[in-house]
């Protein structure tokens, strides 16, 4: 039998991988209410339906988190074959969420304000269920810089537009700005498994997070431009030059939220193109089909090794 040091020793450092909240007046709440997914703590018994939770993934459209979930189903040899996977936000149309043994799917629409709503009532979701030891990925699509379309990238950094580490957001009128480190050992074992499964080109490198897809990334073909390809151009050497392989827009909050509460966290994201070379997307829908599968397995594979060594 464990002695009393010894257990008070275990608990402490399971308390320690639990989801903590940088928010005092969550304890005072009678009920929350997490309105976007349809669910509170008054009304649903979080512990007993989210309690084992160890894996989770967000991505941006509900039907590619379903399709992920049957994924890993089929990968760990949970369920049955072909079973359906209900969607537990069935009671509001903001976001979708999947479920199968301890892995959590969840979308997260599109753009930093869809991502930061999702991930506030995440994260207490995650802290009312009473999770510990999770780990968090975002897997997703982007805009490559100087990479073939569909290779994968792991993001050492998310960084805004001026190539900073960080996450700038104005509260109660004032500028806060929170860094938005990533795990680094988790980069790390992410790009072993891509080693493990030499399937598609996969990199390690910056990702640059915008608040648009069209000015903010220096497209030329959206509703307004004020700038030249010229301009385009040496931005976008300007961002390669400082580490940044791929773009997308939602990274930056994911980084500096998930850092804050405690959580392991990790971008995955394909390039669908190489925004050097152009600014639309124009692959058939069959390889942009598959470019996005990519990903999912390498998070898959991820997933799979941690659970087949727990």
């Amino acid at each position: 039998m464990a002695s009393a040091g010894t257990q008070t020793k275990e608990l402490e450092n399971d308390n320690a991988c639990c989801v903590q909240l940088c928010n005092p007046n969550i304890a005072t709440l009678k009920e929350d209410v997490l309105y976007h997914f349809g669910l509170s703590t008054s009304t649903h018994d979080l512990p007993a339906m989210f309690g084992d939770v160890k894996f989770v993934c967000v991505g941006g459209s509900p039907s590619r988190m379903k399709g992920f979930i049957k994924y890993v189903a089929a990968e760990l040899g949970l369920g049955h074959p072909g079973e359906d996977h209900p969607n537990i936000c069935a009671g509001t149309d903001r976001y979708a969420m999947f479920k199968v043994g301890p892995v959590l799917s969840v979308s997260h629409g599109m753009g930093v304000p869809s991502i930061a709503i999702m991930l506030h009532e995440l994260l207490k979701l995650l802290y009312h269920a009473r999770c510990s030891g999770v780990t968090i990925i975002r897997i997703g699509t982007s805009g490559g810089i100087g990479l073939k379309p569909g290779s994968v990238v792991i993001t050492r950094q998310a960084v805004d537009a001026y190539f900073k580490p960080e996450f700038e957001q104005v509260v109660l009128g004032k500028r806060v700005v929170r860094r938005t480190d990533l795990d680094e050992r988790l980069v790390q074992e992410l790009s072993e498994c891509s080693a493990d499964l030499r399937e598609f080109t996969t990199v390690v490198g910056n990702t640059m997070c915008t608040l648009d897809f069209y000015e903010g990334q220096g497209r030329l073909d959206g509703a307004l431009c004020c700038y030249t390809e010229r301009d385009k151009q040496a931005y976008l050497q300007a961002a390669h030059a400082a580490g940044v392989r791929n773009i997308e827009m939602e990274s930056s909050v994911f980084a500096a939220m998930c850092s804050a509460c405690g959580l392991r966290a990790a971008v995955v994201c394909v390039t669908l193109l190489d925004r050097l070379e152009g600014d639309q997307i124009c692959s058939p829908h069959e390889v942009l089909a598959e470019y996005q599968q990519r990903p999912q397995r390498l998070v898959g594979h991820f997933i799979k090794k941690c659970l087949a060594g727990a």
